[in-house]
C-alpha cells in the first residue's frame, strides 16, 4: 500500500500522532477540572470561572516574549518541555486529592502552569509544521490535526463524563497527565533537523517581540483575521465556563450526558476538518472564512434559551455545527498565516497572534464570571452569543469576502475577484 500526502512523512506521523494523544487526554480534563471545583472541592459559580482566567491569563503574561524564546530555541525542546512540565502539574491535581490536601489555590495554580507551558507549546508547534511538510502540504496538515483534535473532541467529553461517573472527578484528570508524557514520547521520534537562522549578537528581546507585533499588524489581510479571531475569543471565553454550569447546576444534568453533548460536536469538528480544504476551493479562501463566521455565531445564539427537553437538542444540533464551522475557520487562517510567515519569525509571529486571541481569554471569563455571579449563566451567555456576532466585521472591513486566494507572501498584493 502506497501512503500519499502527509501521513508519507515519518516525522509527521509523530507530531500527528503525539498531538492526537495528548488532545484527548485534554478534553477529558475540560470537563474534569471544572467538575473537580463543583463536586471535590464545593467551588462556587465565581471560582469555576476563575479557573478559565488563570488558566488563559498566562497569555497576557508570557504571550509575546514566548514567541521571541521560541524563535531562540530548539522547537522540538521546546515541544517535549511543554508536554512533560503539563503532565507533572496536572498529575499534582490527583495526588493532592488521596492526600486530602487538594485545595482550589493548587487548581489555579496548576491551571495557571498548564496555561503558560501551553503557550510556549503552542508557538512551538504552529512554527515546526512548516519544517516538517511543503508549504503546499499545509493545509491537509492542518486538518489532519485538526481531524485528530476533533475525534478526541468527540470521544474525550463522553469518556471524560463517564469517568467522573466512575472514578470520581481528581481520577479523571489522571488520562490528561498521562496523555501528555505518550506525546512526548511520539515527539522525541521525530528526526528533522531543523535549520535555525543565524543568531545576531546584538539580539534585544524588546525588538524582537516589536517585530512580531509589527509583522502582525501592519500586514491588513492577517489584522484583519487576528481580530475577529480576538473577538471569538473574547466571547468564546465568556460563554465557556458558564455553559457547564448552567448544564450541571441549573438544568442539574448528570456528568455523563454533558459529556456526551460535546462528544456529539467534536463529530461535528472531524467533518469540519474534511471539509475544509473543499470550503477553501469552492467558495475562496477569503469567503469561506466569513461564511464560517457568520454562521457559526448566528448559531451560538440559540446557546442562552437552552432548557430541559426538546431545547437541549436544539443546543446540540446548534452547537455542533457551530464547531465544525469553526474547525474550517481554523485551518484555513492557521494555513494562511503559516505560508505568509517567513520562517526566522515564525515565533514571533505566533506569539504576537495568540497573545492577542488568546489574551482575550482571562478578559472575556473574568466578564463572564462576572456576569454569572451578579446575574446569572444565561446573562453571561446572553450578551456572550450577541456580542460575538461582530466577529465578522474585521474580515469584511479587510475585503476578505472578495479574496478568493489569499496572499502567500508578505509582499503579495491580495488577489480579489468581484463578481
Amino acid at each position: 500500500m502506497i501512503v500519499r500526502g502527509v501521513f508519507g512523512h515519518h516525522d509527521f506521523r509523530q507530531l500527528w500522532i503525539g498531538d492526537a494523544i495528548s488532545q484527548f487526554g485534554s478534553t477529558v480534563s475540560m470537563l474534569a477540572l471544572p467538575l473537580v471545583a463543583l463536586s471535590a472541592l464545593g467551588a462556587s459559580v465565581g471560582e469555576v470561572g476563575l479557573l478559565t482566567v488563570f488558566e488563559s491569563v498566562a497569555y497576557l503574561l508570557v504571550g509575546l516574549p514566548a514567541g521571541a524564546w521560541v524563535d531562540r530555541l530548539p522547537r522540538r525542546a521546546v515541544l517535549l518541555i511543554g508536554d512533560l512540565g503539563r503532565a507533572a502539574l496536572l498529575g499534582s491535581v490527583p495526588l493532592a486529592w488521596m492526600l486530602d490536601v487538594l485545595t482550589l489555590a493548587q487548581l489555579y495554580g496548576v491551571a495557571l502552569g498548564v496555561g503558560i507551558l501551553s503557550i510556549f507549546y503552542g508557538a512551538a508547534y504552529q512554527s515546526y509544521l512548516p519544517t516538517l511538510v511543503r508549504k503546499e502540504q499545509l493545509v491537509e496538515a492542518n486538518a489532519r490535526l485538526e481531524a485528530s483534535n476533533a475525534v478526541a473532541n468527540w470521544a474525550g467529553p463522553g469518556v471524560g463524563g463517564l469517568l467522573v461517573q466512575w472514578l470520581s472527578a481528581p481520577f479523571a484528570v489522571v488520562l490528561d497527565a498521562l496523555s501528555f508524557v505518550g506525546s512526548a514520547v511520539f515527539i522525541s521520534r521525530i528526526r528533522t533537523h531543523e535549520v535555525r537562522p543565524p543568531v545576531s549578537a546584538d539580539r534585544k528581546l524588546g525588538r524582537e517581540i516589536r517585530e512580531g507585533l509589527r509583522f502582525v499588524v501592519g500586514h491588513p489581510v492577517l489584522r484583519g483575521i487576528t481580530m475577529s479571531t480576538s473577538i471569538l475569543s473574547l466571547f468564546g471565553s465568556m460563554s465557556g465556563s458558564m455553559v457547564i454550569v448552567l448544564l450541571s447546576s441549573d438544568l442539574e444534568l448528570p456528568a455523563g450526558s454533558i459529556g456526551l453533548m460535546f462528544s456529539v460536536a467534536g463529530a461535528a469538528g472531524l467533518v469540519g476538518a474534511t471539509l475544509a480544504s473543499k470550503v477553501a476551493a469552492w467558495f475562496g479562501q477569503g469567503p469561506g472564512l466569513v461564511m464560517a463566521v457568520v454562521v457559526s455565531t448566528l448559531l451560538g445564539l440559540v446557546t442562552p434559551v437552552v432548557q430541559e427537553g426538546w431545547l437541549v437538542w436544539c443546543f446540540v444540533v446548534s452547537n455542533s455545527l457551530g464547531i465544525a464551522c469553526a474547525v474550517i475557520y481554523r485551518i484555513i487562517q492557521v494555513s494562511f498565516r503559516q505560508r505568509l510567515c517567513p520562517p526566522e519569525l515564525r515565533g514571533r509571529v505566533n506569539g504576537t497572534v495568540r497573545f492577542l486571541v488568546w489574551g482575550m481569554m482571562p478578559i472575556g471569563a473574568a466578564i463572564g464570571s462576572g456576569l454569572g455571579v451578579y446575574y446569572s449563566p444565561r446573562t453571561a451567555l446572553w450578551v456572550a452569543a450577541v456580542g460575538a456576532t461582530t466577529a465578522a466585521l474585521p474580515l469584511l472591513l479587510a475585503g476578505l469576502a472578495r479574496m478568493r486566494v489569499l496572499p502567500s507572501d508578505p509582499s503579495d498584493r491580495p488577489t480579489v475577484e468581484i463578481g
